[in-house]
């Protein structure tokens, strides 16, 4: 006989979860269910394009090596374990974690005066998966850069304690080669009075699907989540994000841009902000804008804010997608300014903002080349 217990339970865990903050964590992988694409997370990712890494039971077959430009302040070294502050809440997740062969940690200690630079680059033809772990000690500082590069098909985690009062810029890079898949996960864990700037871009690949959440664990926390991305012909570029504001008098801003050129070039941003009821005082903001410069383009924008406390600071969002502004390029070539260069000046200006978040100037500088190559790539 059923009792009313017996009975709650069974209605609880047929009821879907009120925010993507009460979906399925595990890091066992037979607790995700096999992906079919119809799912509200997956229904804009082409499946098949993921080379198995939804669905393989094999380990990795394919390393990726590493090279590093440490300042003091910053160690690296690859250990069993650490943390987690990841669990994960989709399949590919749970994969990375569960094939990955170590961990790479990275150690910040103090105030680091340069950049740290870490390059990971893939080992060609089968499956890899890494989990990378950061570890921001209290009041410390640093930037650091990981940029991904040569031909991979990744499933990989990376994981982020910024301790409190810690102050980090954290510029991650993927600028693969055109043959690559990549399924990556990022998580920020934000101390109290810790302030983290994170700069995304997203240049290279066939499929390249990121996910990013930020957990906050004190007052005070501040977190900017910049992107940045340029799909060609062929390139399915998907950015999802999820901002859980748990602490009182905590801050986000989000703000990512993309531009899409060339037959069958597809973007997705999804950005999800939940304020729960305890997070009172909590001041943000998410804006994505997308420029489609030719036919057979096609972005999809999907900002997401959910407030369970009318006590709030300030909350918003936005979204815009269009096509290149004529006016814009009428202007410019009325002075004199040939249309090529007239369509590299507005396209450099839809992402100064952004390139000028990378406090490295090498960097900030080879980006901007690569973004002008693309242009030139379909003839602009």
């Amino acid at each position: 006989m059923t009792t009313e217990v017996q009975r709650n339970a069974v209605l609880k865990d047929s009821i879907p979860p009120k925010t993507k903050s009460q979906a399925l964590r595990s890091f066992n992988v037979a607790d995700f269910p096999a992906l079919h694409g119809r799912e509200e997370e997956w229904r804009f990712t082409p499946l098949k394009r993921l080379r198995g890494l939804a669905t393989t039971t094999e380990d990795a077959s394919a390393k990726l090596s590493y090279e590093y430009d440490l300042p003091a302040g910053v160690k690296v070294s690859t250990v069993d374990s650490a943390g987690p502050v990841l669990t994960p809440f989709d399949r590919i997740s749970a994969l990375a974690f569960e094939k990955a062969s170590g961990v790479t940690l990275i150690e910040v200690d103090g105030v680091v005066e340069s950049p740290a630079i870490i390059n990971v680059i893939g080992g060609g033809e089968g499956l890899a998966f890494a989990r990378t772990f950061v570890k921001v000690g209290v009041h410390a500082q640093a930037v650091l850069v990981l940029e991904q590069k040569g031909s991979a098909t990744l499933a990989d985690n990376v994981e982020v304690v910024v301790g409190d009062g810690a102050q980090l810029t954290f510029v991650t890079v993927a600028d693969w080669e055109r043959d690559a898949v990549q399924a990556q996960h990022v998580r920020f864990q934000v101390g109290r009075d810790a302030r983290v700037v994170h700069v995304h871009v997203s240049l290279g690949g066939d499929l390249v699907r990121q996910y990013t959440s930020v957990d906050y664990t004190g007052r005070g926390g501040d977190v900017e989540a910049w992107g940045l991305y340029f799909a060609g012909a062929g390139q399915h570029l998907e950015h999802r994000l999820l901002v859980d504001h748990s602490v009182p008098d905590c801050r986000s801003y989000v703000g990512y841009r993309g531009a899409l050129q060339g037959d069958d070039a597809r973007t997705v941003w999804v950005g999800d902000v939940l304020i729960r009821a305890e997070a009172t005082g909590t001041d943000t903001y998410e804006i994505n804008r997308n420029l489609v410069l030719s036919d057979g383009a096609q972005s999809h924008s999907v900002p997401n804010l959910e407030i369970e406390t009318g006590e709030v600071t300030g909350a918003g969002h936005a979204s815009a997608t269009g096509r290149f502004d004529d006016e814009h390029l009428f202007y410019l070539m009325s002075r004199g300014i040939r249309e090529d260069e007239a369509r590299k000046l507005v396209v450099r200006g839809f992402f100064a903002e952004l390139l000028g978040k990378i406090p490295v100037e090498e960097l900030r500088d080879r980006l901007g080349v690569a973004i002008e190559a693309r242009l030139a790539e379909a003839g602009a």
